[in-house]
């Protein structure tokens, strides 16, 4: 009898146990359509890392501009010693397609270090050994390219743009060109339908700024944008950062779906909660670059318990031996005996582990089966990419990103009304500034002045506004070209040709108020004219701003240049200081002001070949414009070769705009 009430009372504990766990699925995961809709058809995939020791060069994560704010020369500090710390020691180990494997381990551990050499990103350190294989190949920057995709921590997305547009715009750049654009079409849909986007589909992604999806929505877009050329690994960096435990168990859950889905899928993250800490099939523990535990998620406290430190009851096992294993600083006899500890530990679980092929744990009573994840029936083998892999020309690549561009832009109403607002109120205030003379022709000196504010003023306006935008959008370009969805000549005339409508709009909305309201000299030729040098010298201005912002790692640094540079040319621009009487430093530079130019330029519109009449006292003058002009040197070119050099000017900030975009790593601030 004793024997059948403790066989009754094991069903029971056993039925509650998985009411429990249906409860709990119940309430913490609210996608009750647990279907694959987008599964990995290709060949298994394999990722091995093989005794691994990674070097981290500490001087070279820090900028050099920041090196130099701090008095150091940052070429020579790269040569100390001291600046060089081991970020991995000894690693090994090795995951296959279906499993999903967790990196945790408290900050510092070498979780960053280790996807950087995984997906060929180390910058600022070096393998001092080892090797890392995929499918049986070491790993290249080509490899990692066609099987690996990297969703990195901070999401960089186009905010104006739908979640479904944001993933169409994708689909243009990255998949095949032998796909039509119904399979295009349909790859999108199958990706929204995998990542549970279809309530949001049509909702813009937003950003801190504008009102969006969600936080986990917006992660699952990007984790889309990956998962659209349908990788056979998927690798993610604290894809759970900045959500709410729900939020981010949804998410997880959702990872494991897609390593379900014949996928290799490895995160990083620094202590999951409970329930999404079951949900991993391995896990990966390390502290100070070393290996403390590698194996199965669910054999993690048994392995921990059998060498001594078991987990109390109730807590968490990711926080408890995070902990454990973290190195306390807080003081020196704290540190150097914590990090004995974790030497211990490590070198335990490398003797327990020597001789495993993939070097895995296991449990004495019931090893791991790594092809245990089976296909679930409800699985809809996608077509993948053909054999031929070409990606789209560098046509379809400007046509796309134009249009991109442009959808994105022009959806931005709040600052599109702004900016023109700002060019209506500017125009209108010069405007009736020098309005009210009727027939009555502006003195010279007004005169001169209301063409060097009209040249001068807007321009500046438009530096902060662009340097800004690009700055906003350095780190995704920096990621699409590390990618490889495009090249840098499509980004590089998407960009110039689609921002001209906006240029346009705007100076239109300044240039054509002024020049009739301020009475300046009538006549169709003469107002295009006019018209023509304005739309030039704010373009120049615009080509200035975007060279800046590509140069400098900084918003602050390339507003600062920009500005310094435009008072250049303002103050040598032959209105503060006559040419003639300028010293050979700012003449040099007057000579590259497209400031001096377009003032000479309007200069000639209004005064070349006429009569100007000046009264002194009594006594009325009859002077010819080009005498004027003569008198202050803005006559020594032609006016169309006034034309040509505004544009040669543009076109050299072009090209150093081009430059910068080709060699200069684009990356933000946050990313050094």
């Amino acid at each position: 009898m004793a024997e059948k009430a403790a066989e009754e009372t094991g069903l029971w504990n056993e039925a509650a146990s998985q009411n429990d766990l249906g409860l709990q699925e119940s309430l913490f995961f609210s996608e009750n359509d647990n279907s694959l809709y987008f599964t990995y058809s290709g060949q298994s995939n394999t990722l091995e890392v093989r005794d691994l020791t990674y070097q981290v060069d500490m001087a070279s994560q820090v900028p050099w501009f920041e090196q130099l704010a701090q008095f150091k020369i940052p070429w020579m500090s790269h040569n100390r010693q001291d600046s060089s710390e081991l970020g991995i020691q000894n690693l090994s180990f090795k995951v296959r397609s279906g499993q999903m494997l967790a990196i945790i381990g408290s900050s510092g551990c070498g979780r960053a270090s280790l996807l950087d050499v995984i997906t060929g990103r180390d910058h600022g350190g070096r393998m001092k050994s080892g090797q890392v294989w995929i499918n049986g190949q070491l790993s290249t920057p080509q490899v990692v390219r066609e099987r690996v995709a990297h969703v990195r921590q901070h999401d960089q997305l186009l905010p104006n743009l739908t979640v479904r547009e944001t993933l169409a715009f994708i689909a243009q750049l990255r998949l095949p060109r032998t796909f039509s654009q119904a399979q295009r079409d349909k790859r999108v849909e199958d990706v929204i339908a995998e990542l549970r986007l279809r309530q949001c589909a049509n909702t813009r992604v937003g950003n801190t700024y504008m009102r969006g999806v969600s936080g986990g929505e917006r992660r699952r877009v990007s984790i889309g944008v990956q998962l659209l050329w349908n990788p056979g690994i998927l690798i993610l960096d604290e894809p759970t950062s900045g959500l709410d435990s729900f939020t981010a168990h949804n998410l997880v859950r959702t990872l494991s779906r897609l390593a379900k889905g014949n996928r290799l899928v490895l995160i990083s993250l620094h202590q999951p909660r409970s329930d999404i800490f079951r949900l991993f099939d391995l896990v990966l523990l390390m502290t100070s670059g070393t290996t403390i535990y590698l194996g199965a998620a669910e054999h993690m406290v048994q392995y921990f318990t059998a060498i001594g430190h078991p987990c109390p009851r109730y807590s968490n096992p990711a926080d408890f031996y995070v902990d454990l294993t973290s190195i306390d600083r807080r003081s020196r006899e704290q540190e150097v005996a914590t990090r004995a500890k974790a030497r211990s530990l490590a070198a335990l679980f490398l003797e327990k582990v020597r001789g495993s092929d993939d070097f895995l744990w296991k449990a004495d009573t019931r090893e791991m089966d790594v092809d245990s994840c089976a296909a679930s029936p409800t699985l809809s083998q996608n077509v993948d990419c053909p054999s031929s892999t070409e990606l789209p020309g560098a046509g379809q690549q400007f046509t796309t990103l134009i249009r991109r561009q442009i959808s994105n832009d022009f959806r931005d109403l709040p600052t599109l009304l702004i900016h023109g607002a700002e060019a209506c109120l500017m125009s209108l205030i010069i405007g009736f500034l020098y309005y009210g003379h009727g027939d009555t022709n502006l003195s010279f000196m007004d005169t001169v002045a209301l063409l060097f504010m009209t040249g001068a003023l807007i321009p500046f306006n438009v530096i902060l506004d662009v340097v800004s935008k690009c700055h906003s959008e350095r780190a995704m370009l920096y990621y699409e070209l590390e990618d490889g969805l495009y090249t840098t000549g499509p980004y590089f005339f998407a960009k110039i040709l689609g921002e001209l409508p906006e240029h346009c709009a705007y100076v239109i909305i300044y240039g054509i108020p002024i020049y009739w309201l301020t009475n300046l000299h009538p006549g169709a030729e003469s107002f295009l004219l006019h018209f023509l040098m304005v739309w030039l010298v704010v373009f120049c201005c615009r080509a200035m701003a975007l060279a800046a912002a590509a140069m400098l790692p900084t918003f602050h640094m390339s507003s600062f240049f920009c500005n310094a540079l435009y008072n250049s040319f303002y103050l040598t621009g032959g209105y503060m200081i006559k040419l003639d009487n300028l010293w050979i430093a700012p003449a040099w530079i007057s000579n590259i002001s497209f400031l001096r130019w377009c003032f000479a330029g309007l200069m000639q519109i209004q005064f070349n070949g006429r009569l100007y009449t000046m009264q002194i006292g009594n006594v009325t003058f009859s002077i010819p414009g080009d005498k004027i002009l003569s008198s202050m040197d803005l006559n020594s070119h032609p006016l169309h070769v006034i034309y040509l050099i505004v544009i040669g000017i543009s076109g050299g900030f072009l090209f150093l705009y081009y430059m910068s975009l080709r060699f200069i790593k684009q990356k933000s601030s946050q990313d050094w």
